[in-house]
């Protein structure tokens, strides 16, 4: 009897045995099942939203196409940094509708003091970093008549880890670069022609000059500084480029982790996750570059760089006011239309200004703004503190006119108002100012 008893126990746990496994079985079926649903969801929103590097990270951050196109231009201000100096300095702009782009780069030794008789080196506007990032834009802003707001500083420790991390970048080399600089452990030893890069030679060609024995660029590419800057925005395009491809999707992680560690900038996780998938779909054959126009000089015993105020202003509008339907392209060069054969930017619109800020000063600067890009403000006053900034069209002008607005303003919202006889635009100042 005993015997039977200890018989059906032994069966007992054994069909249980059975059942839990069963159980177990069922679950892990069910677990896998599930993650293979989300993958082929994820999948099929990934090719749904375009598909490559630029689709898996829209639909990461759970946006779409649309409203990813639907942002506004993008502005930031890029520096490059090395031993506490912003030699590098380049104005970047991103536009998600269009795909266009453009980058400008400001000479080191802009002059941005009061009297160039008694300039000295704090007057250079790389300088000003060592102030604060702020004060370097608020520097470019008023060279440029922009009102850029987000910067983004990399040192070249940084450059070099991505460089490195991405595999390396093809790039090239325009000259044999031959230069030691021991104070610095700068030892640059290139050969011209296209090529492989690491990390620490992408660093060698970002920061090169000239040669040991005082030869440079040649004065058709730009000599000195010049060269440099040329060679800057078109080594940044070809890292961009090959950083976006889509088999370092592996390597998001590390590439995050040099951002954390290395970039500093102001622009919030909110806008940053905005923007992100549409910087992914980044075209170079539509962007446009150039240098801000000016003369190397000495003074007070100083070398400094004089910005043409005019042809700056021409040059800002090329790249940065203007879409690729406003211009046309003469040898290569972007020129707007609206260019006159004198060169001086005709807008001839006239706007009222409304501010909404609580600050007298920003109405002011605003003002400021427009009026060196040819606007006639006809009127300006108060009104009530708003968050936003809002740009209404009231005589049917076109999207680029909106855009231009609201790319001098650096922020804004257009909409259509009723038409008035007095005026094309009423511009109510935000807080966002």
């Amino acid at each position: 009897m005993g015997k039977n008893n200890k018989t059906q126990e032994k069966k007992g746990k054994v069909t249980k045995k059975k059942k839990s496994h069963k159980v177990l079985k069922s679950i892990l079926l069910i677990i896998l099942l599930t993650i293979l649903i989300c993958a082929g969801v994820f999948t099929y929103k990934v090719y749904k939203n375009g598909g490559g590097l630029a689709g898996f990270v829209t639909t990461l951050v759970g946006t779409d196409p649309e409203k990813t196109k639907s942002l506004p231009d993008f502005y930031c201000l890029l520096m490059g940094k090395s031993q506490n100096m912003t030699d590098t300095i380049i104005v970047a702009k991103y536009s998600p509708s269009t795909g266009e782009s453009a980058l400008l780069s400001i000479p080191r030794d802009s002059f941005v003091g009061t009297n160039k008789n008694a300039a000295t080196a704090s007057d250079k506007i790389n300088s000003k970093y060592q102030i604060s990032p702020q004060k370097t834009i608020d520097a470019v802003n008023q060279l440029t008549g922009l009102n850029i707001k987000y910067y983004v500083t990399v040192d070249t420790s940084a450059l070099r880890n991505l460089v490195d991390a991405i595999g390396g970048v093809y790039f090239d080399v325009p000259i044999d670069m031959d230069y030691d600089d021991s104070s610095q452990k700068l030892y640059i030893h290139l050969k011209a022609g296209p090529q492989l890069l690491n990390g620490e030679q992408a660093e060698w060609v970002v920061r090169f000059r000239h040669n040991n024995d005082g030869t440079s660029y040649p004065a058709s590419y730009g000599d000195n500084d010049l060269g440099r800057m040329k060679t800057q925005r078109e080594f940044i395009m070809e890292v961009a480029k090959q950083t976006l491809k889509v088999e370092n999707i592996t390597k998001v992680d590390d590439i995050l982790k040099i951002a954390e560690e290395e970039v500093e900038t102001n622009i919030d996780w909110d806008t940053m996750m905005e923007y992100v998938p549409a910087l992914l779909s980044f075209d170079s054959s539509k962007m446009k570059t150039g240098t801000l126009p000016g003369t190397p000089q000495y003074c007070n015993g100083v070398a400094v760089y004089l910005v043409n105020k005019k042809e700056s202003k021409e040059l800002v509008n090329e790249l940065f006011l203007s879409s690729s339907s406003d211009t046309n392209v003469v040898d290569g060069n972007a020129v707007a239309n609206e260019t006159i054969s004198e060169g001086t930017v005709q807008k001839n619109y006239k706007v009222e200004i409304l501010n909404g800020t609580g600050s007298s000063a920003k109405l002011e600067k605003a003002v400021e703004q427009l009026t060196a890009q040819g606007y006639k403000v006809s009127k300006k006053g108060n009104t009530n503190i708003a968050n936003t900034t809002t740009i209404i069209n009231r005589s049917n002008k076109t999207k680029s006119d909106e855009n231009e607005i609201r790319a001098l303003l650096g922020t804004g919202t257009a909409i259509t108002g009723e038409n008035n006889s007095n005026v094309d635009f009423t511009i109510i100042l935000g807080k966002d100012y």
